[in-house]
């Protein structure tokens, strides 16, 4: 049962859509396993270039079927929209979507933005899609399945139950909130804009396990990275939901699942988008983020720029049990004087550097021999520049697993499988 999971080691933006869209050639299902429409995978192929927020990055594959697994969050609109842009481009759109996900509402939507709106100064950097919400409803046994849209007497009434809780809360909390759409309105409109998938919302672990049957390769895919994980991430300027490998198969309705490969993806260098502590921030980032194109896919904020930070990339890659990485975006180091890579803290409570927003924490870093070489139409690790291989054999060392994919450029071909 060859499977694989694509990870994050850092903040999210690793990188993980073009790692997926490669390895989903030889993949007979990609799935995604946490997470909503906050997500921003964008992937650059024959059909185009697309940012994927709820879509599988294999979706591209036209003998690999896309899954939506349960430990998502959907919001309907949105799906139907991205669907249609694809099928536009050209692909043959093959789903199955898990009947245990959750559906996130405009609702949720306006109260994820009436929360951050609140917060003002002390937000929490939310791209505003829902997503808390909607998790936050599910644990509290007042969320709406994806299932129940083909139980529209069920839907109706799971709603009014949910709104009847909700509502009075909102109004309370914020003074401006206004809301008059009814449970029997929004039952109309979700089957209405879900229309075009809701023949694909089944239980998605029986197809999974047919395929495994037949040894099928599987391919699962993480949205953000370990840095953003509701437990061990940096709490809580957190995403919603777990962001790890071992949540795979729990998120992607194979609780019994054991990967043969686990991918943590991480950039040549790091970059933060939201609030959150980035501990090697560059001094001056603004031309860096201009060329390495570095702002958010779904909200368009300018990322947060800093050098490798080995030492949170090596706890990424720990609590993501990596076998192997994928380090991105090496390209936009070309012609970058100053590189060096963090490989200690210094300052109080070094020794817990998983939550360095609680302490006064300052990089050490080694200073590393820069490059001047266009590297995007290298294809063999021999034919990178000297300095750019022993920064890359450098960054493995730190990490004490093996680089096995080194992305020079956006395109699927720019890849160095070592």
């Amino acid at each position: 049962m060859p499977s694989i999971v694509v990870v994050g080691a850092n903040w999210g933006d690793e990188g993980k859509g073009r790692i997926v869209d490669l390895l989903a050639a030889d993949a007979a299902a990609s799935v995604r396993f946490q997470g909503g429409n906050n997500a921003g995978h964008t992937v650059v192929n024959d059909f185009g270039t697309f940012k994927l927020h709820q879509l599988p990055s294999g979706i591209f594959n036209k003998d690999c079927v896309a899954v939506l697994g349960p430990g998502m969050v959907i919001s309907p609109a949105a799906l139907t929209q991205e669907i249609a842009e694809v099928q536009a481009a050209g692909v043959d759109v093959k789903l199955h979507i898990s009947d245990r996900a959750t559906l996130c509402l405009p609702l949720h939507a306006l109260e994820d933005t009436l929360e951050e709106q609140r917060l003002g100064d002390a937000a929490y950097g939310s791209t505003r899609q829902g997503i808390a919400p909607a998790y936050g409803d599910r644990v509290m046994k007042k969320g709406i399945l994806i299932g129940w849209l083909n139980q529209p007497e069920v839907l109706l009434e799971r709603i009014q139950f949910m709104l009847d809780w909700k509502l009075p809360q909102l109004k309370a909390l914020y003074p401006s909130f206004d809301f008059t759409q009814t449970a029997e309105e929004m039952t109309a409109w979700l089957l209405e804009v879900t229309a075009p998938w809701r023949e694909f919302i089944c239980n998605v672990t029986e197809p999974l396990k047919a395929l495994q049957k037949k040894d099928a390769n599987l391919l699962f895919e993480a949205q953000l990275g370990a840095g953003r994980d509701l437990v061990y991430g940096e709490y809580p300027w957190t995403t919603s939901s777990n962001v790890t490998a071992a949540y795979a198969g729990i998120g992607s309705g194979l609780p019994a699942l054991r990967p043969e490969r686990v991918i943590a993806v991480a950039k040549a260098f790091s970059s933060s988008v939201g609030t959150g502590t980035l501990v090697t921030a560059m001094e001056e980032q603004d031309n860096f983020r201009e060329n390495a194109n570095e702002f958010g896919a779904t909200t368009g904020r300018p990322r947060d720029m800093g050098y490798f930070d080995a030492v949170a990339t090596r706890n990424g890659v720990e609590l993501q049990a990596a076998t192997e990485i994928a380090l991105t975006k090496i390209d936009c180091l070309s012609g970058l004087a100053d590189l060096k890579i963090c490989v200690a803290y210094a300052g109080e409570h070094t020794e817990n550097p998983i939550w360095p927003q609680t302490a006064a924490l300052a990089p050490v870093y080694e200073q590393m021999a820069s490059w001047e070489e266009d590297i995007t139409g290298c294809r063999t690790f021999e034919s990178l520049p000297v300095a750019a291989q022993r920064y890359v054999e450098r960054i493995e060392d730190l990490m004490g697993v093996r680089v096995s994919m080194v992305s020079v450029g956006p395109e699927r071909d720019q890849m160095i499988n070592r």
